[in-house]
């Protein structure tokens, strides 16, 4: 596999700052100084990060409860983040949304969600606008298996292909809803086959393997550009912690079904065949985990420190107002 210079070292810049943002969120949480409660996104990070390494700024993206690595890899800064988790002024949301409502329309981030699966038909209806206006610009709907027996992803798949919008459904397929064995929810377990209802592409990723992720985007990206439709991504991979902070993730899975999922680390595949492959070097690696530390404890300290709305403003940047 060719890759254009720096490629390696950028993707992997971002699944390492989306893996040290969600373990030090996991830390301020376990101090009792975050309020609400987190989904983190560890050992997910290739797919956000390959996914919006083929997005422009412009390009938009619709997120889950588990929704704080695709922020970072659509643009959000961690500073903007790691603050509207703790519910602090200078969060993304203003500190009104926390965790599940990070939200930025400049860099097209059309938020994430506490309902499961309602960025599919957000996504659609981006694209549709996108398709009106005449525009080349791309939808990207993230959603997880637990979604794809809600009729919301029924009518989104079928409104984009009847209406050839240009918008990508990757169903992050970590194997559980909350508790549930996605094998136990549904007779069909291949997302990906799904798509053949609707006549477009239904394709099957790698989801622990970054390069397997940006490669199978960017050809669906090019295609959504073109005017020739939607693509489903089902991309298989699997989240390291319980389903929120506090499920210990243990009473429904196996050590040993954790463990060998481990050993599929996206970050370390990367690094190790990057190396392997001459595209970056280990001194470049760890000079690039040295400055997101960086970045991460700044962010934190920053978050910390930023005071909370004050009560007189609560009925500020209300539709009504």
């Amino acid at each position: 596999m060719k890759l254009p210079n720096g490629v390696a070292l950028s993707l992997y810049r971002g699944m390492v700052e989306i893996r040290e943002f969600e373990l030090k969120a996991k830390d301020i949480f376990r101090s009792g100084k975050m309020p609400g409660f987190i989904h983190v996104y560890v050992g997910e990070e290739a797919i956000a990060v390959g996914v919006c390494a083929n997005l422009r700024t412009d390009d938009y993206v619709a997120s889950t409860h588990r929704g704080h690595g695709h922020a970072l890899a659509k643009g959000i800064s961690a500073k903007s983040a790691m603050a509207e988790l703790m519910g602090a002024i200078h969060g993304c949301s203003g500190g009104r949304g926390g965790t599940m409502h990070l939200y930025e329309p400049s860099v097209g981030f059309l938020g994430s969600n506490g309902v499961v699966p309602p960025g599919i038909l957000i996504a659609a209806g981006a694209a549709l606008s996108a398709k009106v206006r005449g525009s080349d610009q791309v939808a990207v709907a993230f959603f997880g298996d637990g979604a794809v027996n809600n009729g919301a992803f029924h009518e989104g798949l079928n409104m984009a292909a009847t209406w050839d919008l240009p918008v990508l459904f990757v169903c992050e397929n970590n194997l559980y809803a909350t508790e549930m064995p996605f094998e136990q929810a549904t007779k069909n377990t291949s997302v990906a086959s799904r798509a053949a209802a609707y006549n477009i592409p239904g394709v099957t990723v790698d989801g622990n393997d970054v390069l397997d992720v940006y490669a199978k985007t960017g050809e669906a990206v090019e295609r959504a550009r073109q005017g020739k439709g939607p693509t489903l991504l089902e991309c298989l991979t699997y989240r390291w912690f319980g389903h929120h902070e506090g499920d210990p993730g243990t009473s429904y899975r196996t050590k040993e079904e954790i463990a060998a999922w481990r050993k599929k680390d996206p970050v370390a595949r990367l690094r190790e065949r990057a190396i392997a492959e001459s595209w970056a070097t280990e001194a470049e690696f760890k000079d690039a985990d040295s400055e997101i530390n960086r970045v991460i404890q700044d962010a934190a300290t920053f978050a910390i420190a930023d005071p909370q709305p004050d009560i007189s403003t609560a009925l500020e940047h209300v539709f009504s107002n």
